[in-house]
């Protein structure tokens, strides 16, 4: 089985693929950044026995992290504990996507993955959304490549500089408000939060439309998206384990082209011997 982890800013998502490439399980975890090897272990070991199956029954992994510490303890929990070297996502590897910016090195491990699962999926243009710590947008072209995006401020994150900043404002439990116009401190803060931020993905998929001419289909996904699940007629498609069926096409993806290059190399091994076995031949004649 495939365990494949997106390590975001503050949580942490598994999921557990079968041979046939069906997602079996998923969990989420708070991304703890001292958490060391063993603790992943001890907790994974836990999930996955909870849900029948073992980490025994792991043979393959696969990690997008945009938190460094934590790629560095779950690697060494990977080969030290389950005998695996993961595949780590990152701009140098060749996930099949044309990362047509600026600077591609500097592109998240997990942008990278939404935009390849998005074009498998749903095909392209496409503006993928991720709502999260930051609320990313992604833009991959009708042939699939990856022509840039934007990044603003997560729901939580301003409700957290909100509350941290401001003396008389505190932190509310995150949901639409009924109404835009709140009649007490809490709704006006969801109103200004949630709707507001409602408002600014919409303006956003308008504005980015226009540039690209055309109206790209609209996936939203994230650990936030349930937030503004059915509210928009601009959202084609909520996709919660996008990331994570991302990261499984990926690792197929490498998977085949480490068997290519075996393939290759031994037949490049066989040409060798049996060029070798002709010369020795004609040296005994």
């Amino acid at each position: 089985m495939l365990l494949a982890a997106e390590v975001g800013n503050s949580n942490t998502s598994f999921g557990l693929f079968g041979a046939s490439g069906e997602l079996t399980s998923s969990y989420r975890l708070s991304t703890e950044r001292d958490r060391m090897p063993d603790e992943w272990f001890a907790l994974l070991a836990a999930l996955l026995a909870s849900d029948g199956h073992g980490l025994h029954d792991v043979d393959g992994a696969i990690i997008s992290s945009v938190v460094p510490s934590v790629t560095t303890w779950l690697v060494e929990m990977s080969r030290g504990r389950l005998r695996i070297d993961p595949v780590i996502v990152s701009g140098d590897l060749d996930v099949g996507l044309d990362l047509d910016v600026d600077e591609p090195k500097q592109l998240g491990a997990d942008r990278i993955v939404d935009c390849v699962a998005a074009y498998s999926r749903y095909g392209g243009p496409a503006i993928i959304i991720d709502l999260g710590t930051a609320t990313t947008f992604d833009v991959i072209g009708r042939d699939g490549a990856y022509k840039g995006g934007a990044i603003a401020a997560g729901v939580g994150t301003s409700l957290k500089a909100l509350a941290g900043n401001a003396a008389q404002l505190f932190n509310v439990e995150l949901r639409m408000p009924d109404a835009v116009i709140g009649r007490n401190t809490a709704d006006q803060l969801r109103s200004g939060l949630v709707a507001g931020h409602l408002a600014m993905l919409e303006g956003m998929i308008g504005r980015t439309r226009a540039e690209l001419g055309t109206d790209a289909q609209v996936i939203v996904t994230g650990g936030l998206a349930g937030l503004f699940l059915g509210r928009s007629p601009l959202f084609d498609h909520f996709d919660p384990y996008l990331t994570l069926n991302g990261l499984r096409l990926i690792y197929e993806r490498v998977q085949t082209s480490r068997t290519g290059e075996k393939s290759t190399q031994a037949n490049e091994q066989r040409r060798r011997m049996d060029t070798a076995g002709s010369r020795e031949r004609q040296d005994a004649v």
